[in-house]
């Protein structure tokens, strides 16, 4: 019995010895199993996730995420005036920024119902158009043709995969019309306006107290040194930039109304307001505008040569302001790959649609700000302004 006893009190204590040794045999096989993976595959498989998480972030919360951004990138165009409101004129933060929302929404509101008229008058033409646009381009016909016979050939080869003798069900699915699109869409853009315009109200109202805020709180002195390095270069050269790009783009739109006035096509604020937006765009939106340009020539002028004018015009304009000025005048703030600036329009295009366009650049360039201040993303920072 005594044995017994014994035996029953040195029991539990074995059970927890080996238990402990079993433990460590498996945290050593855990360990073995990690050393097992090189360590720069995990590295490179960690990074890989937190790019596809951060871009799936982007994408789902871009109806809170694009508001923030523009507001923030119109505080950095309109930072200047904000400076003169308060600075120079003394006037408080809130008040001057109010007053600026109301004089820049109102032109952008008043611009916008001048040219919302002629605009739907052109969409409302759009049945006849289409008609006198395939009876001038005539001489399309027969390479227009062949394509489509040539796409018609390829359905038909596509079509016949499902088993013979097995019936097909097509369902039908009733196409939206324009109209409810427009409406749609109208919405949608008016909700993401007063969204963007009550927060650049606050950005600008609030001054420079979020970014104090977060120079407060970083830990060490040569952190906040650095986060308000990169958050005065930003401030500069972005400021500077969109600045640059509104003055041009404006000539851009005043000398495209003019000639398009002078070519005999109706509506000159219209085609202005439209060149001004589509140069924001680099290269994709010129190349827009051309294609516009010459299918309003071809509807309004005579075919061949009159037709072809406005598109001429507008891309002698471009290539002038888009080659020669605008590159000269931006050469000594920053340069960008142009590979990564058409990369990133489609990137941002993909996310958030046109205003994802319009931000591309301002984004890419904060990112080479941010990339050359920061020493472990300099390197990237060298292949975005190489």
């Amino acid at each position: 019995m005594a044995v017994t006893r014994e035996q029953d009190a040195v029991t539990p204590s074995s059970a927890n010895e080996r238990a402990a040794e079993r433990d460590e045999r498996d945290a050593r096989g855990a360990v073995a199993a990690g050393e097992a993976v090189p360590h720069g595959v995990r590295s490179v498989g960690i990074l890989v996730l937190s790019l596809l998480a951060v871009v799936y972030t982007l994408y789902i919360g871009r109806e809170l995420i694009l508001p923030i951004v523009v507001a923030l990138v119109l505080k950095l165009l309109l930072g200047p005036v904000m400076w003169i409101l308060h600075e120079r004129l003394r006037l408080p933060h809130a008040l001057a920024a109010a007053l600026l929302i109301l004089v820049v929404f109102g032109a952008i509101a008043g611009i916008g119902f001048t040219i919302s008229i002629p605009a739907s008058g052109w969409i409302q033409r759009a049945p006849e158009s289409l008609a006198l646009l395939k009876e001038k381009l005539a001489v399309l016909h027969h390479p227009l043709d062949l394509l489509q016979q040539g796409l018609h050939a390829i359905e038909s080869l596509t079509a016949t995969t499902g088993q013979e003798g097995q019936s097909q069900t097509i369902t039908a699915r009733p196409a939206s019309g324009l109209a409810a699109y427009l409406a749609t869409s109208t919405a949608a853009i008016l909700s993401r306006f007063f969204t963007t315009m009550i927060l650049l109200f606050f950005f600008l109202a609030s001054g420079d107290r979020l970014l104090r805020g977060f120079v407060e709180v970083l830990p060490s002195f040569s952190n906040k040194r650095q986060a308000v390095e990169i958050a005065h270069e930003i401030g500069t050269n972005i400021s500077g930039y969109l600045l640059t790009i509104t003055m041009m783009n404006a000539l851009v739109g005043v000398a495209t109304a003019l000639a398009m006035w002078a070519c005999g096509l109706g509506t000159p604020l219209l085609w202005g307001a439209a060149a001004f937006l589509l140069n924001y765009i680099p290269i994709l939106g010129p190349l827009a505008g051309v294609g516009i340009f010459f299918v309003v020539g071809v509807l309004s002028l005579d075919w061949p040569w009159y037709a072809l004018t406005p598109a001429g015009l507008y891309l002698l304009i471009h290539i002038v302001e888009g080659e020669t000025i605008t590159p000269m005048l931006l050469a000594k703030r920053f340069t960008l790959n142009p590979v990564l600036v058409i990369v990133s329009l489609f990137f941002w295009h993909m996310l958030w649609g046109v205003l994802g366009a319009l931000l591309a650049v301002p984004l890419l360039a904060m990112l080479k700000i941010v990339a050359d201040r920061v020493e472990p993303l300099k390197p990237i920072g060298h292949i975005i302004g190489s």
